[in-house]
């Protein structure tokens, strides 16, 4: 493949803005967000009875390069295929003695220590594509093999009950609004605090409008409107003067401000029960780097980590005690670097947990090693379904019985990765 045969696909992507998809039953209206650089933001409200961890989704898009994240550095095929871009043995961080964490990732380290911080390794999707728009949406849809059109977040709210009036609210823009398309509410933001209606003015805050439209319709129509509003006034009010706790240093970053957005919604215990926050430009054809600072790849995990690291001190360890933030990506990158000094598309990823129910301080892996024969194509053979992953943490933080209407088909895995509530 060609360095940059994706990167178009994926600048069209990074710059999509996302349509609203309505506020409740009988109140339904398009809504309009600022488009976004490489990020978005969805966010969902439960009516009340939900009583697990709020699920945080980072999306790395683009294909993230889990074998430079999370550095296989006990397979010595590891640094046969990357020459010139493997991360030395003498750099990681933390890890054991096959695996050990990029140093970019530092800011994390007092998580990997405490043990709030894991890493999965090879794992993968069904069907694997390299196609960035195939691979995000079947990543997103998360149900291969059956007609489901719907987002696995929407079905996971669904399965939770959460149907308030901003039972789904993407904040942002940038991505394909997959993950929460389907029968649960969803709307559409810029902003919270900027949110306003398709055609109006962008002084005219969303509750203004909605009282402006709804003041003297029909209850069928007013009762969702109106109740959105005061869902707005409830979380969006006592937020204006939001000031992180703790010391808490958010980088100046897309990714920095959607986190914070996340972690004061939280705080104000608006029932929040999922966040899907997007961060673009993994797409690393060309020129990926060594593991040091100024290096592309460097550079992005180093701001991804800042981020983390300052969403998990704004909340602190009581805070981070209900949380569970889970990485995934829609592909990985191929084993070999390619003559650009980067890596194309391939399959088999890494994924990084945090929380306060995490079993961490560990890569869990059902290692296939990087021996050629043990490739596939190319690429890290998947071992392990990134939907198993994610399926055992709702089992055990997020108070799933069954997968069956979220995942269906999919185990739970048995990684023995977090701790029941």
């Amino acid at each position: 493949m060609a360095a940059n045969a994706c990167c178009d696909e994926n600048k069209t992507l990074t710059r999509r803005g996302v349509l609203g998809r309505g506020l409740a039953a009988g109140a339904a209206g398009a809504l309009a967000g600022l488009v976004g650089e490489g990020l978005s933001t969805r966010l969902a409200f439960a009516s009340g009875a939900y009583a697990g961890d709020t699920l945080v989704v980072l999306s790395l898009r683009g294909g993230f390069d889990g074998l430079s994240a999370i550095a296989p550095i006990g397979d010595a095929d590891y640094y046969k295929a990357r020459p010139s871009i493997a991360v030395p043995k003498s750099q990681v961080i933390g890890g054991n003695a096959m695996f050990g964490l990029h140093p970019a990732l530092a800011p994390l380290l007092p998580m990997w220590s405490n043990g709030s911080l894991a890493a999965v390794h090879a794992v993968g999707q069904p069907n694997p594509t390299r196609s960035h728009f195939a691979a995000m949406e079947e990543m997103e849809r998360a149900a291969a093999g059956t007609s489901l059109r719907s987002g696995w977040l929407d079905r996971m709210l669904g399965v939770t009950g959460a149907t308030g009036p901003l039972a789904g609210v993407s904040l942002g823009s940038a991505m394909p609004a997959r993950l929460f398309a389907g029968a649960a509410t969803d709307v559409s933001m810029a902003s919270v605090d900027g949110f306003t209606m398709a055609g109006e003015s962008a002084n005219r805050p969303m509750a203004a409008a909605l009282r402006a439209m709804y003041g003297t319709a029909p209850d069928l129509l007013a009762g969702p409107a109106l109740a959105a509003d005061a869902a707005l006034a409830a979380t969006v009010a006592p937020r204006a003067a939001y000031t992180p706790a703790n010391g808490a240093a958010y980088p100046k970053t897309p990714l920095g401000t959607a986190l914070r957005d996340v972690a004061r919604l939280i705080k104000s215990r608006s029932g929040l029960v999922a966040a899907a926050v997007d961060s673009g430009d993994w797409d690393m054809h060309e020129g990926l780097g060594t593991a040091v600072k100024g290096q592309r790849m460097y550079d992005n995990l180093a701001e991804t980590a800042s981020a983390l690291a300052a969403f998990a001190a704004d909340l602190g360890p009581s805070g981070m005690a209900d949380v569970t933030v889970v990485t995934v990506s829609e592909f990985g990158r191929r084993v070999a670097e390619n003559a650009s000094k980067g890596v194309d598309h391939g399959h088999g990823n890494a994924m990084l947990l945090m929380g306060g129910g995490v079993r961490g301080g560990t890569v869990y892996s059902a290692w296939p090693t990087l021996a050629p024969g043990a490739l596939v194509d190319g690429d890290l053979a998947a071992t392990t379904d990134y939907r198993a992953v994610i399926g055992e943490i709702m089992q055990k933080r997020c108070g799933l019985g069954s997968l069956a209407e979220v995942f269906p088909g999919v185990a739970p895995a048995s990684f023995g990765l977090a701790t029941a509530r």
